[in-house]
């Protein structure tokens, strides 16, 4: 009598019964992880990443690149005024975009007291509201 190798349709089917139901019981722990992860990567990107290529411009230059300069100051050397005479960039690599796709929110002189400038994400909506993330609160 030969031996036969292999699998019957009852332990293949016993299988994935048992991924499917592991696959159940994990996927529901991870729903809404991805949001979280793109609202600490925004938290990181402001308070510091860009927090930092911003010092480091302010500590060429001697102050920070105004509202008009906006964060494009960052990458290629900005015109206007003031002149950034001592400007050693570029101080980040690319373009600073936040994880939903929008570019984040610079003011300088800031509207805020107690901090050097205005950085902050519009968040998932896109607009101003309270899932906005800033540099001016905890």
């Amino acid at each position: 009598m030969k031996l036969k190798k292999g699998f019957t349709l009852i332990e293949l089917m016993l299988v994935v019964v048992i991924i499917a139901a592991l696959a159940a019981m994990i996927l529901p722990r991870l729903a809404g992880r991805s949001e979280q992860a793109r609202t600490a990567i925004a938290k990181t990107d402001i308070n510091a990443n860009i927090s930092m290529a911003l010092d480091l411009y302010e500590l060429d230059n001697g102050r920070y690149p105004t509202t008009e300069q906006k964060l494009d100051a960052l990458r290629k050397k900005p015109g206007g005024f003031p002149a950034a005479v001592n400007w050693n960039g570029p101080y980040i690599k690319k373009e600073p975009i936040d994880p939903w796709g929008n570019p984040y929110e610079y003011k300088y002189p800031p509207d805020h007291d107690g901090i050097d400038y205005d950085l902050y994400s519009l968040g998932l909506d896109g607009t101003k509201s309270e899932d906005d993330i800033r540099n001016w609160e905890e």
